[in-house]
Formats: C-alpha cells, structure tokens, sequence
C-alpha cells in the first residue's frame, strides 16, 4: 500500500533507482520484436505492459486498486494507487525520471532490485514501448508531495513539459495512464473486452486481494466488471473447475518461501479425463511451462506412486502409474515469484531457472504428502482414479498395436473412405472434413484432386469431453480422422507427420453442422491442440442464399449480407435460394463457392487464451446442464436468424 512511510528503505522508489540501458530507437521500425505482432496481439499487449506496471507495484505491496477504462474511439486508461513514477530529475539524465521511464528503452526500477524485488516486466520495456507505438499518451502521477504531475507524449515524443496541475487533495498517490494505439502501427485498433476481462480475471487470481476493474464506455449500454479473490489462486482453481464435477469439495493448497523464490499451488481433481495445469512466474502465463511445471510433474508423479504403495492400493509387482495416469482430471494453478526469471524466447513462454525445479519438487512432495495421510479419503480418490486411467491407457494401447497389425496387412494405412490428393507437399495440400455421404460425394466430385483430399463422416462423431482415450480409439469415425491426418493423438502426437497444411471443417450452416463443428473442434482442442496452436484448423464457409436476378447470380453468406445486395439489386423479380445443407449443392457450386481457394471464405481457428477455450468447451461439451443453458441463453442473440 501506498502511504507517508513508503520511503522508509525497504520501500526505496526514487530516481536514482531509475537505471538507463539503451535508447528506444527501433520500438517504430520493428514493433514485432517488443510486442510480437502489430495484430490483435500486439494491440491488447500494449493495455498488459502498462497494467503489469500496476501489479508490480502491487507485488511490492504498495498497490491494491487497478482500473482500466476503455473510451470511445478506444483509448485506453490505466489507473492505480501504487506509489507513482518518481518525478524528480534524474541524476545522471537530468530530465524527470517519469519521462526517462516512458521515453527510452530498459529504463525502470526494476533491473538494481532496489526499486523492485519481483516484477513481470523484467525488460523495463513496458510502459516506454506502449509510448512509442501510441499516438498519443499522457500521464499523471500523484506524488508524494501531495502534488498531480502531468506529460504528454506523440508517438513517443514529450510534446510538453512535465508540469503540476492540481493538488492530490487526500487521493494519495498513484500513476494514471492513457494512451490511443497509433493507426500506423497496428491492423486493428479494436479492443476486443473479452479478452481483456480474462487477463484482469487472472491477474485478479494471481495477486490476491488485489481490486482490478474495466469499464468499456463504448457503446451506450457501459460493461463492468470487478476482480478481487481473497482466496488467490484456490479462487483460481475453483473457477477452473466451476462447470465440472469435482471429486473433492476444497483444493489442495501450499505455498512456500525459500532462497529460490516464492510457490504456490493449488489443485484438485474433476471426474474428467483431460488434465489442465497452467503455470505462471512473476504472473506471466508460462504457456510453453518450464521448470516449474517439470518439477510438479515429478514430484505429483512420484508422490502419489509412493503414497499408493504404502496403502496397498500397488503391489510389489504391480509397475508404476504413469504421470498421465495421475494427471487425468486434474486442475492446477502453479505460481512462482522469483527475482532473477530467466524466460526462454521473445515472447517469456517458457521459464528457464534450474533451480525453481528442485525447489518446487521438494515444496510439492512434502506438503502433498502430508496432505494425502491426512485426508485417506481424498488419496483413495485420486489413486483409484489414476489406477481407472491406467487400464483405459493399456487398452488404448492394444487397440493402436491392434490397428496397426490389421494396417499392415492391408495395401494402405489410410481410410477406406478417404479420398487422397496426389500431392504430398503439406505447403499445398489440405483435408476437407465433410458432414454426410451426400456433400462428401459433391465434394469429392467438385474438388482438385491435385492438393484436396475429402474424408466423408458418418453422422456426429464421439463427444471426447465425456470419454477416456480408449474409448475416443475405438470410435470407428475418429480413427479414420487421426489415420487420415497421419500425426497420431496424445504422447505419440507428432505434427511433423501432418499429411495436410489445412485441414478445413466443411459442415452444414444449420444447428446439426454446428453441432458436428463443436465436436471436432473439441477433439483437436483436447488431443490434437498443437494443430490449432500452429494455425492449420480452419471452417469452411459455405454460402447461405444463391440469389438469381435475370443472368446473373450473386452467393451470400449471411443475412447482413443478403439485405445489403438486395438493397443494391432491388428486390424485385428475383429468385433467392436457401441452401439447408451442402448435399444440396452440385459439384461446381460446392467448388466455386466454397472450395476454390480464389474465392472461397475460411475462418481460421485460433486459441486466443487457453482458459477462455477450456472454459467454452467444458461448458458446450460437459456433463452440467445448467452452464450450457446460461451460455446459449447468452449469447442467443449473437446466432443469425437462418429463417429469409
């Protein structure tokens, strides 16, 4: 918290704690290399690095309140009541440390570890990067001399002085920022809310007790929403496992302070058959993991092997369960805070600290333990669970070994009912998953067999939210998709055995294609993901009317765009045509509307935030009722009327 006393030494935050590195020359000329792209991306990365400034005030515990608004023509403000940018000169510069802060490159309190011991932005880049790439920013800083402080900046140029404008009169101190993205760096300048709310969400989690809200302001009717667990990461955990039936009522929680840093962990099992670990340091989202998620892994491993072992549940000759045994169903929030982070990549995905292994292994091992002797009831649970887990896992692997021995007695490996293209260049070659033997034969017809390979499904494949591995194996519709792509599913998945560069969804546009649609993607979601992480999923999207006006013939693919012709044409003495599916189509439509790669529309699938997509799919796809009927309910008014 911010207070009168805050200078005392261990709170030191003054200018000369401001290090400079480097100048910010190249920020314009290769936004890339700062914020990783000028797309969407890039775009809410620039709102991340001023709000991690926020939490890293919060993590010296100098901050409890964060506010991010959205205004219309989306400009951007973050608040907070942290300490505030030191505004005195800086000793070596000259200029106010606040305008050294947002105008050259590596300069911040964070690289001495006086002005901060733990921080996320670790490259002192945030807030100096996101006032190069605006084309504007001001900022205000409530100092400590009961005094506000005001600069502006134009793409990263101070275009007046730093000036005091008002008295804090009792607000206390704090940084306020905002900015507009600049139109010449970035595609897209629209702040998608969403996404924003899921990162407050779990920066909320990661720091507990802290208070984040983000107003829109945009539109007439303002959204709201407020953060704030007291229960941090257990918080986390529970909201994780809020649409899955959870096998026992409170997480496993530890958290330890050593010479290495700080961890904490919180898990608990659900009656699912996926698990769902996400990791963090210094709360950045470790996507790609790390040493911190190895070593959970062995010690959780190792652990529940052992504890099962001394109850009897192994026996002496009995081999060991696997890790993916013991992980299935699982949920877990993983948190170290550590000085000195070593983040493999531009993009800080992967931690790279030998010693947060062995520190988060032993912490691990001694706290579950203790945890499992005493609550027997809950180490039943999960060791009968992974035991479950291990006999579907050497199922599963029979009916591969099985597939196989019969693969290798046939003339192909490949599905009977597929139709292959010629070509075997992946840069070329793409898959079309196609809803019925009716659309699978005009496709099959209509395609270009040089690149187009077809695979027809029967009816709605196997939901595998709700299924082990080896019944997912055994369903004859999903051995034919995994033979067909060629990488293999699970621990065997290799995407450098991919046959197809895309590989399309081609469904009906009514509820049964969307239903179909939703079941393939929740399969390559749960056991193909590194095929949408990579980019290479897509969805076809065929067209809705054919509307016919004397000669000529016009396709649409949705009603906005139906009403917007009719409108150019006149509605008179035309003929519109409603496609209900795409068997109704002939060979050359199918090819020119929605096969022809030099008109055909496809959507590329992305994963924007992995909890996000956890979310969604456990909610369409799982056991509850409920929480599919609040989601539909929803978003009801986002689906396109389908009646003309």
């Amino acid at each position: 918290m911010a207070d009168e006393n805050f200078n005392q030494e261990k709170g030191r935050y003054e200018a000369e704690n401001i290090e400079v590195l480097e100048g910010l020359e190249a920020v314009r000329k290769r936004p890339g290399m700062y914020i990783g792209s000028t797309s969407i991306e890039g775009l809410h990365h620039l709102v991340y690095e001023v709000v991690d400034n926020s939490i890293d005030e919060a993590m010296a515990g100098f901050c409890d309140e964060i506010e991010v608004i959205l205004d219309p023509g989306n400009i951007v403000t973050v608040r907070d009541n942290g300490r505030g940018i030191p505004v005195e000169p800086h000793p070596k510069l000259k200029r106010p440390a606040v305008e050294v802060v947002l105008t050259v490159l590596h300069a911040g309190g964070k690289f001495g570890g006086e002005g901060y011991k733990v921080t996320g932005g670790l490259h002192g880049v945030g807030v100096s990067v996101v006032n190069a790439l605006s084309e504007w920013l001001e900022i205000e800083v409530s100092w400590k001399d009961g005094k506000v402080y005001r600069q502006r900046f134009e793409r990263g140029i101070p275009v007046s002085e730093l000036e005091v404008v008002a008295k804090a009169e009792g607000r206390g101190t704090g940084t306020t920022i905002t900015f507009l993205p600049d139109g010449e760096i970035f595609d897209d300048l629209q702040f998608r809310y969403k996404i924003l709310t899921q990162r407050l969400r779990e920066l909320a989690f990661l720091n507990k007790g802290v208070k984040i809200t983000i107003r829109d302001k945009r539109e007439e009717e303002v959204k709201e929403d407020e953060y704030c667990y007291e229960g941090g990461i257990i918080s986390f955990v529970r909201y994780l496992n809020k649409n899955k039936t959870t096998l026992f009522a409170d997480p496993f929680y530890l958290k330890e302070k050593g010479d290495e840093g700080e961890v904490e962990i919180a898990l608990q099992y659900n009656d699912g058959f996926i698990d769902n670990i996400f990791t963090f340091a210094n709360n950045i989202n470790t996507h790609e993991g790390g040493t911190h998620l190895s070593g959970f892994k062995t010690a959780l491993t190792r652990t529940i092997n052992d504890y099962a072992r001394i109850k009897g549940f192994l026996k002496d000759n009995d081999e060991n369960l696997s890790g993916e045994d013991i992980r299935e169903g699982i949920t877990a929030v993983i948190s170290v805070k550590l000085s000195e982070p070593q983040f493999e990549g531009q993009t800080k995905t992967k931690l790279g600290n030998s010693e947060i292994r062995g520190f988060v292994d032993s912490a691990l091992s001694r706290n579950l333990s203790t945890f499992l002797e005493e609550n027997p009831k809950i180490g039943k649970i999960i060791v009968e669970k992974a035991l479950n887990a291990a006999r579907a896992r050497k199922a599963a692997k029979k009916a591969r070994e099985l597939t196989r021995r019969k693969n290798a007695l046939t003339t192909t490996a490949l599905p009977g009912k597929l139709a292959d293209c010629s070509s075997r260049d992946t840069k070329q070659t793409e898959i079309y998953i196609v809803e019925g033997d009716s659309a699978g034969g005009s496709a099959k017809q209509g395609r270009d067999r040089r690149f187009q390979a077809i695979l027809p499904l029967r009816g709605k494949i196997l939901n595998v939210e709700k299924a082990r591995i080896n019944k997912i194996l055994n369903n004859e519709e999903i051995r034919a998709l995994i033979t067909a792509i060629g990488t293999g599913v699970g621990d065997e998945f290799d995407i450098e055995k991919t046959r197809y560069g895309k590989i399309i969804i081609m469904t009906d546009a009514d509820v049964d294609g969307a239903h179909i649609r939703t079941l393939l993607l929740t399969f390559f979601y749960r056991y193909m993901r590194p095929l949408i992480e990579e980019g290479l999923i897509y969805i076809a999207q065929p067209p809705l009317y054919k509307v016919k006006k004397g000669k000529r013939e016009d396709y649409v693919y949705d009603d906005k765009a139906l009403n917007k012709l009719l409108d150019k044409i006149g509605r008179d003495n035309i003929s519109i045509q409603r496609y209900k599916g795409l068997g109704e189509m002939n060979p050359e439509q199918l090819w020119e509307t929605t096969m022809d790669p030099e008109n055909r529309i496809i959507l590329q699938v992305r994963i924007e935030d992995a909890i996000i997509a956890d979310e969604t799919f456990s909610t369409l796809m799982g056991d509850k009722v409920e929480p599919r009927r609040d989601f539909i309910q929803a978003h009801a008014h986002e689906v396109q009327n389908l009646d003309i």
